[in-house]
């Protein structure tokens, strides 16, 4: 159980950097958050490896 929330938290964070990054985004109240992370559940096994890789090879 405690890998499928470690497993969620970076699905959601990958999500946030590899598709939510530099965009304006406009939603009511709790709808991002939640569209984040089943993005992050459903693909956090492709969006993970690549936002770290992101995050090594285009700091900023």
């Amino acid at each position: 159980m405690p890998l499928v929330i470690v497993y969620a938290i970076l699905g959601y964070w990958a999500a946030g950097v590899v598709v939510y990054e530099n965009k304006i985004v406009f939603h009511r109240l709790g709808e991002l958050f939640f569209q984040k992370l089943v993005l992050g559940v459903i693909f956090g096994w492709i969006l993970i490896p690549i936002a770290i890789l992101k995050r090594i090879f285009f700091r900023r």
